[in-house]
């Protein structure tokens, strides 16, 4: 419990965090994080990568980075994730011990060393596995909350890994997914769970994603936002796009992103003929997005079931885009009913490339009822995703039992 007048501490667990100020890695942990400073000290335990300080304070928020393995090899957790990383490059199996041990050990010494009130770590596996153990070890250890983003809860499947998701689920003091979908997975695993809700991650509606008149849209403009991995379902975009060229001739697509299966990706794209309908951006600034959004004529996130059974667990690219006027087609995931309802033209079999193609064609040929079925989208999602709201559900979860 907090000293009378002071701030509770808030320790965040994670493995994707920004590097640095304006990195392209996905936000939303530290997104979250500086908009609880208000209510709690916030202090994140993440592992370090290169390029990246020890010690910083990001917005507010001191963030602490435990190293695991000589520097030029901490290559586990970024440009991709964890999952994909070590279905890529097999051998980064050889770094799990020490990201491991290294997360306990960097965790007990930081609940030895200072009050920590309540832990709060996103993803099951890993964070949330050390949080259960490491917390348990003593009475006066604090409590914790863990969420689950979608790869950790999807995939890591067998008899050992699912035990061990029961495991933390039943320890924790509450269980947070990011959307339905993954409420009826954490049901299969675990049964009915009181202390289980759906709180998503958000978007700033209000001063980031927003539409503006500054920014007329192209004509034509197709625009993919995210990591280069098997279950964000590009290969079937590129798939269809020599289709929508033969109906749109001055059709293009845009990819913003990186990861482990662009080289794949490129050498797609030149076989089908594309390299001059395609750019690949690479990684874009977080700055940098809406101004994509807001020219793009639309916005496309073929999301799939991976092979492994990777889904996306929400898919915030899809609130981004909408939050600035854009018109979006979407895989047809289970996440994606949270974002544009259950039945929706928006949303397609992207592995039905004819379905996927016939759909892009006709919002491209009518972007005058694309951008009002987008505007109507704006009003769906501005209560569930706006950031303002989103973290104030979190905070209040996070002091129950603290005040």
């Amino acid at each position: 419990m907090a000293t009378e007048g002071a701030l509770p501490t808030l320790l965040v667990m994670t493995s994707t965090y920004p590097r640095w100020q304006g990195d392209p890695e996905p936000g939303f942990v530290h997104e979250l994080a500086k908009r609880l400073t208000d209510r709690f000290t916030v202090v994140v335990l993440g592992p370090h990568t290169h390029g990246a300080l020890p010690r910083q304070v990001l917005d507010g928020v001191e963030v602490i980075r435990y190293r695991y393995a000589p520097e030029a090899l901490e290559t586990l957790v970024n440009d991709g994730g964890i999952v994909a990383n070590l279905r890529s490059s097999p051998w980064k199996l050889l770094l799990v011990p020490g990201f491991l041990l290294s997360m306990a050990w960097s965790l007990f010494l930081l609940l030895r060393q200072r009050r920590i009130d309540v832990v709060h770590a996103h993803w099951l596996i890993p964070q949330g596995v050390i949080a259960a153990f490491i917390t348990k070890l003593g009475s006066r250890m604090p409590s914790f909350v863990v969420t689950s983003h979608g790869a950790d809860l999807f995939t890591l499947r067998g008899r050992f890994l699912g035990a061990m998701k029961r495991w933390v689920i039943r320890r924790a003091r509450a269980v947070t997914v990011v959307s339905e979908a993954m409420r009826t997975e954490v049901r299969r695993l675990v049964g009915d769970f009181a202390n289980l809700s759906v709180q998503p991650m958000g978007v700033d509606l209000q001063h980031r994603f927003v539409p503006t008149l500054s920014d007329p849209r192209t004509e034509d403009e197709l625009l993919f936002v995210g990591r280069l991995v098997e279950k964000k379902g590009l290969r079937y975009l590129l798939d269809a796009l020599p289709e929508v060229v033969a109906k749109r001739p001055n059709a293009r697509l845009r990819i913003a992103g990186f990861g482990p299966e662009e080289a794949a990706l490129r050498r797609q794209t030149v076989a089908l003929g594309l390299d001059e309908r395609v750019e690949f951006m690479g990684a874009v600034p977080q700055s940098e997005l809406p101004m994509l959004y807001r020219r793009a004529s639309l916005f496309v996130a073929p999301f799939v079931e991976a092979a492994s059974g990777d889904q996306e667990g929400l898919g915030l690219v899809l609130v981004e885009a909408i939050g600035c006027g854009c018109p979006v087609i979407a895989g047809d995931v289970g996440a994606v009913e949270d974002v544009l309802g259950k039945e929706s033209l928006q949303v397609v079999r992207a592995e039905d490339v004819e379905q996927l193609s016939s759909r892009i064609i006709a919002s491209l040929s009518d972007p005058v009822t694309a951008a009002l079925r987008a505007a109507r989208l704006r009003e769906r999602v501005a209560d569930r995703f706006e950031w303002t709201k989103v973290a104030k559900r979190y905070g209040d979860l996070l002091n129950e039992g603290l005040e």
